[in-house]
């Protein structure tokens, strides 16, 4: 049976959904959360699945570019739209990349990553 841990990240970052029909559209702010989730079906040589320092580093690297910035401005979402959706997919397919050439990246898997924009709206991405 696996293991799983989580950890929750926490930014602030602008952006707007240029054509949405409604006021997101306008440049607005989120305190974005953001909850991974590493899974292993055996532990470490400590007993963890990966150290949650470790985690923390590895989200800095994937996350610590959008912080207090504007999305629009930052690749990819200067092509694509800065969704909730298209975010939390993002941030998935880049921090799986920065697992899988870890030390750890046979052994430890990415399970999910949720993304709140707000505390009662968050979408979620998983393969």
């Amino acid at each position: 049976m696996p293991h799983t841990i989580s950890k929750d990240f926490t930014f602030a970052a602008a952006h707007f959904i240029p054509d949405h029909p409604g006021k997101c559209r306008n440049m607005h702010g989120h305190n974005y959360r953001v909850r991974v989730f590493l899974q292993a079906d055996q532990l470490d040589a400590l007993g963890m699945v990966v150290d949650f320092s470790y985690l923390k580093d590895l989200m800095h690297e994937t996350v610590g570019i959008y912080d207090h910035r504007v999305l629009n401005e930052i690749p990819p979402f200067d092509r694509i739209n800065s969704t909730a959706e298209l975010f939390c997919e993002h941030i998935y397919r880049e921090l799986a990349q920065r697992l899988a050439t870890s030390n750890d990246g046979e052994r430890v898997r990415l399970r999910r990553v949720d993304v709140w924009e707000n505390d009662s709206s968050c979408a979620t991405f998983e393969e």
